[in-house]
């Protein structure tokens, strides 16, 4: 089985899969064998392919294949577009797509939905997406924006990730303009309050992205 990392956000719209998209197209570049995987999507498709996705595999030159496993028709949190087409998430599932992608390459980079404790199951049985990438022994990159209320998002999200015990290899700023104060002060206190680093940074309108880190060891 190939390697991995879990992309995670520290809420919704702050271009998660827009980074995850350049990460993957900058393993493939380096000749690295990476693919892409997504546990649920929601809201939109693109020739049959749930749009995250679809986007991803654009960007990368990505070969055909199953990226997700529960793809919905509402633009909704995963756990409320499940009850409303009554078709909820089973770890079962997850487990066997997941496995079969990581086996079909060398580097998996798989994304998350929303923020770390975006719920994928309500009911009977409760799922959050940290349950998930703990089960799978998943080390995490956290994605944040690079502007006003990143600080606290980004540091919640680190604590909840510690309390979970899931490593995490590091964060990348997305919209970053080195010339705006407030993304070069933030940046500075995210590394300092997080004790953790800044692996990217990645400008708006960006194409390439390059990781101050070895995502593959």
């Amino acid at each position: 089985m190939g390697k991995c990392i879990f992309v995670t956000g520290t809420g919704t719209d702050i271009g998660k899969t827009y980074v995850t998209a350049l990460i993957v197209k900058k393993l493939r570049e380096m000749g690295i064998s990476a693919g892409y995987y997504k546990f649920a999507a929601s809201g939109g498709e693109i020739d049959n392919i749930p749009s995250d996705a679809w986007h991803v595999k654009s960007v990368a030159n990505l070969p055909d294949g199953k990226f997700v496993s529960y793809s919905y028709r509402e633009t909704l949190s995963p756990h409320l577009a499940a009850k409303l087409e009554n078709r909820p998430i089973e770890i079962s599932v997850l487990k066997k797509d997941f496995n079969a992608a990581q086996n079909n390459f060398d580097f998996l980079v798989v994304e998350g939905s929303g923020g770390i404790i975006c719920p994928l199951r309500w009911d009977n049985e409760q799922i959050i997406l940290s349950d998930v990438v703990k089960k799978f022994n998943l080390p995490t990159i956290i994605v944040a924006d690079s502007g006003l209320g990143t600080i606290n998002a980004t540091v919640l999200t680190v604590e909840h990730l510690r309390a979970k015990n899931i490593p995490i290899k590091g964060i990348i700023l997305n919209r970053f303009d080195e010339n705006r104060l407030i993304d070069v002060d933030n940046a500075k206190m995210i590394v300092e309050m997080t004790n953790l680093p800044i692996i990217a940074k990645v400008p708006v309108d960006a194409s390439e992205i390059e990781i101050e880190t070895n995502l593959t060891i």
